[in-house]
């Protein structure tokens, strides 16, 4: 499959319709009720001629020992944006796509016009290696530039996102804790007045996604200061770095832990999964905020509106829009929010945007969203009482939220049943005002939607081709 093409039929209209103007007589300046109507054919013959096609790739995540675990590697197929449009087209990545390098899950990127795809393996021995693809269609991803490995930065498996800045950068981190005692007590002896905190050293590298190679690389020792860290409060996880409107400030989004001082154990019970709930008092949402593009001079921003964690999972957790950076939280005890953070680089807490009040649930969860240049966005969320499926973890939804009304409501023309769950969901493809998206419940067979934001019309596309246990996690 060649690149996305001209109407050609038009195109060789529009041509046909300029070499005829052109022979016409400049001399005759008359302006008649029919040349008026050529005119207009002829500028909407033109505006037809310029409309190009993208590619919109997919993605599936293959099953490797438990159905939705998505561990068995990384998939992509990729198609015009005509032919994902058209639901007699179907889309089989498991059996015709491109393997993207990655033990578990790849974290796959996409430049906004859809022709490139950038990748970094995560975790086995290529974990932190960076390959970039040219997009031809189908399964014909064309490596272009130098693979280099980030690794040696942040390690095997980084957490890293493709920054908004026209394609150029990549940002990736991440953060290493140790438990500090004093002289009176060991880690497998500890006193309650042994325990000091828990340093956090935080490592951030951006990657020139055009010519592959590394532009800096900070290492911070990082405090959320004495009284918090003196009650086992920590940051155990980042990820999604997102650049402010003025390009002089990166934000990091935050997971707070939490361990018992008097016994190093952290306080709930089964604390690695991302979606255990807590024993202990949440904190407000907090972001790192460095200088960019040196990564220095880290302060904390917390919110008074949101509880909980920003760093999100796999999908991009926060957008720059209309001067602001709107940030998406999770395991907030009231629901997730919505976050603004200002042109001041801090939490706009007069901006409280609710999910659980703006659906009608409770113990809304975003699990991943992106916004149109417009301000409207699709929004992926579970919720309190969503049905078990196979995979273990709830059903999901999609949501048409726009972020100047406040508002979000239930996208109905999308079918969901309980095995529909988007956990590990990566990616929206955003084409103008339409977003598209992925529709499969785990092992079955699913759609292309796309979403107008502008109207909320949703028009079905291709058909996707499943495999046992496996997932669909997004388009690009």
């Amino acid at each position: 499959m060649k690149r996305p093409l001209l109407n050609l039929k038009s195109f060789a209209i529009a041509i046909a319709a300029v070499g005829f103007m052109a022979s016409c007589s400049s001399d005759d300046d008359t302006v008649t009720p029919e040349t008026e109507q050529e005119e207009e054919e002829q500028e909407e013959i033109e505006e037809e001629a310029e409309v190009a096609s993208r590619w919109i790739t997919i993605a599936g995540a293959k099953m490797g020992e438990e159905p939705g675990d998505g561990n068995g590697g990384t998939l992509i197929y990729s198609v015009t944006s005509e032919d994902a449009k058209d639901p007699t087209v179907q889309i089989d990545p498991f059996n015709n796509g491109f393997i993207a390098p990655s033990n578990r899950t790849a974290r796959l990127q996409a430049s906004e016009d859809g022709n490139t795809i950038f990748n970094i393996s995560y975790a086995g021995d290529t974990g932190g290696n960076y390959t970039k693809y040219i997009v031809n269609g189908g399964q014909d991803f064309e490596q272009t530039g130098s693979e280099i490995s980030i690794a040696e930065y942040v390690g095997t498996a980084p957490r890293w996102i493709k920054l908004f800045d026209g394609d150029k950068t990549g940002c990736a981190v991440r953060v290493d804790i140790e438990h500090i005692v004093d002289d009176n007590g060991t880690p497998d002896d500890v006193t309650d007045d042994s325990y000091v905190r828990t340093s956090q050293t935080v490592g951030i590298v951006t990657l020139d996604l055009v010519d592959s190679q590394i532009n800096n690389f900070q290492q911070i020792d990082l405090s959320i200061g004495e009284e918090l860290e003196s009650q086992g409060y920590y940051i155990g996880r980042i990820d999604m770095p997102t650049l402010n409107a003025a390009g002089d400030k990166l934000y990091i989004g935050a997971r707070m832990n939490k361990v018992d001082p008097a016994t190093l154990t952290r306080d709930e019970e089964n604390a690695a999964d991302l979606e255990s709930d807590s024993d202990y008092e949440i904190l407000g949402s907090k972001t790192i905020v460095v200088d960019y593009p040196s990564l220095e001079n880290p302060t904390i921003i917390t919110s008074t509106v949101g509880h909980g964690n920003t760093n999100g999972y796999r999908s991009i957790n926060a957008f720059e829009y209309n001067g602001s950076v709107y940030q998406a939280n999770q395991s907030d005890p009231e629901g997730s929010h919505i976050l603004k953070i200002g042109a001041d680089n801090l939490y706009d807490d007069s901006y409280d945007f609710n999910l659980d009040a703006a659906l009608g649930v409770t113990g809304a969860y975003v699990l991943a969203w992106r916004p149109a240049a417009n301000g409207k966005a699709v929004l992926a969320y579970r919720h309190d009482g969503s049905a078990e499926g196979i995979s273990g973890r709830g059903e999901s939804f999609f949501a048409l939220v726009d972020l100047n009304a406040k508002t979000a409501t239930l996208i109905n023309d999308i079918p969901y049943e309980v095995d529909f769950e988007l956990f590990q969901y990566q990616g929206y493809a955003v084409d103008g005002t339409e977003i598209y998206l992925t529709q499969a419940p785990v092992g079955q067979n699913g759609n292309i939607y796309i979403v107008e934001t502008e109207t909320g019309e949703v028009t079905k596309g291709a058909e996707l081709i499943n495999s046992t246990g496996s997932h669909f996690i997004g388009a690009w």
